[in-house]
């Protein structure tokens, strides 16, 4: 086995750990790992996201169902717009993407290259949303209130930009619920959830008609980065996991300006 591909194992590993210890942000390393420690290309790569981060959420939305901290109806009136974005992205507007996307002052700019550029504005974005402290008033037991519109309009968003770049878009998710639907912050947490496994999921579904999956390694990475969710979980007995979050974000922040440079440069 190359040292390429033990590293990329290592990577699925830590994706979980950190899913496991935040509860949230792993899926955004999951993508640069297949791409530039296993050699993938950005589509396959965001594509094989899709399926790592839909079947590591399920886990995650199991313990909270148990909490309940899962708001099943949220979850649905939020979900339908952007289960439909995310399949109709994978499935008709990524294949569309022409191979050369644009021409700046004499330099290409080519599809798997616009991918990552786009995927690593998602993270800085992903990561600003871990750095900074949000001072949000949570009431717990305030009804809940649906804006359909704004729910729909956010819905859409969410599934063509996590159809586009293969990562769960939690950090989207989460304000939108809070504000829009007025769920407390845990439940809001664990209902984004359950929006993130079953529409990255089908948003897969949408791969299967244009990709070839190689279903072993699929399976392999997606186990490695499951165990690393039950580690992370019991680290977490003894990390604080705000500092966590914010050291994560730091990485991050990093690791974005360093896709920028590397596809650009």
């Amino acid at each position: 086995m190359e040292i390429n591909s033990v590293l990329g194992y290592v990577g699925a590993l830590i994706v979980g750990l950190v899913l496991g210890l935040i509860g949230g942000g792993g899926s955004i390393l999951t993508v640069p790992v297949l791409v530039y420690l296993i050699g993938l290309n950005p589509i396959i790569a965001t594509a094989y996201s899709l399926f790592v981060v839909g079947i590591t959420s399920i886990f995650g939305t199991f313990q909270n169902f148990k909490k309940k901290l899962v708001d099943a109806k949220t979850a649905i009136i939020f979900s339908i717009p952007a289960f439909v974005a995310v399949y109709l992205t994978r499935r008709f507007i990524v294949p569309a993407i022409p191979e050369v996307v644009f021409t700046i002052g004499g330099f290409d700019v080519n599809k798997n290259t616009f991918i990552m550029v786009f995927f690593a504005i998602i993270m800085l974005l992903a990561s600003i949303s871990m750095i900074v402290k949000r001072k949000t008033k949570i009431v717990e037991n305030q009804t809940v209130v649906y804006n359909y519109p704004l729910i729909a309009v956010e819905g859409i968003i969410v599934g063509i930009l996590t159809g586009l770049v293969g990562a769960g878009g939690g950090f989207l998710i989460i304000p939108a619920l809070v504000v829009l639907a007025k769920l407390p912050m845990k439940k809001a947490i664990g209902t984004s959830l359950l929006i993130i496994a079953v529409k990255s999921l089908i948003g897969f579904l949408g791969d299967l008609h244009n990709l070839e999956i190689d279903w072993v390694f699929l399976i392999i990475f997606t186990a490695i980065s499951i165990m690393g969710i039950f580690i992370g979980i019991y680290i977490s007995k003894f990390i604080s996991g705000k500092r966590l979050k914010k050291g994560f974000g730091w990485f991050t922040f990093v690791m974005a300006f360093y896709i920028i440079y590397k596809e650009l440069f």
